[in-house]
């Protein structure tokens, strides 16, 4: 005992190099026992997910109150020390510090959360988590088409957020607006064609359509924005080769490409019924009148 203490005073910054390193071990054991009890104990995934973030969160805080309390040796010293200390790392750290505000902001401002589907820095995918330090996603698009998963995993600074727009599919309004163009032959029953188009939109999008009205008078009531049309629209321009059918309709943000497909083989179907009064027209090229060509050949003799 006599050589522990002896050793102590000869060698003080070793010892509280490492009564601090047991300091912070100490923390992060009880934070990964807390974690590890929530794990077991709470039933409820988002439940489950949100208490071990908090935990995180707090003991963070927690090493950071002790690291300046046991350096500067007085609590009131701890203002003075937090200006000393952010002053000391702020440029060789700051990317760092602005992921951890980052998240922060994540978690109080609620920008997105673990099940969002959102698009930020050019990168669109569904959230899978949010740490201190990243949002993971699991990213959609890129070589595949449509809202498809890629089956990458991106891992993105939580910095972002200060840095450019974050798109959000689904918080407060879970629906978008989606069209698509439907060319028809000049000469076909165009009241036939357009009641086709709005009989099987309707029925199709009926579910969404009832289930956003209600959201979307939320989302007006909310923010300063004009009450939009949710209902299916039919809009018809006349173009070179055909006449141009543009619907537009609401849709859940998750089955935009399922919905198209039915729409376009419900409508494809009640078009070949119509015994060629409706036809969907294609790019060609008609010849209407050959010109005619004079030749004069002269003999000599």
């Amino acid at each position: 005992m006599e050589q522990i203490k002896h050793w102590i005073s000869q060698n003080p910054t070793i010892y509280s190099i490492i009564k601090y390193a047991l300091l912070v071990a100490f923390v992060f054991f009880i934070m990964q026992l807390v974690r590890r009890i929530l794990r077991k104990q709470v039933t409820d995934t988002a439940a489950r997910y949100k208490s071990q973030k908090g935990i995180e969160i707090i003991g963070y805080i927690i090493l950071i109150f002790l690291s300046f309390s046991y350096f500067t040796g007085n609590i009131k010293d701890f203002t003075l020390a937090i200006g000393l200390f952010s002053a000391g790392i702020a440029f060789t750290l700051q990317e760092l510090i602005l992921s951890i505000a980052g998240s922060l902001y994540i978690f109080i401002v609620k920008v997105y959360k673990p099940g969002d589907r959102i698009e930020i820095n050019g990168i669109k995918g569904d959230v899978i988590d949010v740490d201190s330090i990243y949002t993971t996603m699991m990213e959609i698009g890129q070589w595949v088409s449509s809202d498809n998963y890629s089956g990458r995993i991106v891992k993105l600074s939580n910095a972002f957020v200060f840095k450019g727009p974050i798109y959000n599919y689904s918080q407060d309004f879970p629906f978008i607006w989606d069209e698509f163009n439907l060319p028809v032959k000049y000469g076909s029953d165009m009241e036939l064609a357009k009641s086709i188009v709005i009989k099987i939109a309707s029925k199709t999008l009926s579910e969404y359509t009832s289930n956003s009205k209600s959201q979307w008078k939320d989302v007006v009531n909310k923010y300063y924005i004009e009450d939009a049309l949710v209902d299916p629209t039919l809009a018809i321009a006349l173009t070179d080769n055909w006449v141009q059918f543009n619907l537009r309709y609401i849709v859940d943000y998750r089955k935009r490409r399922a919905i198209k497909h039915i729409l376009y083989d419900e409508i494809y179907k009640e078009i070949k019924k119509t015994d060629d009064r409706v036809v969907l027209a294609s790019t060609t090229l008609e010849l209407i009148k050959i010109p005619e060509i004079k030749v004069n050949i002269k003999e000599n003799f």
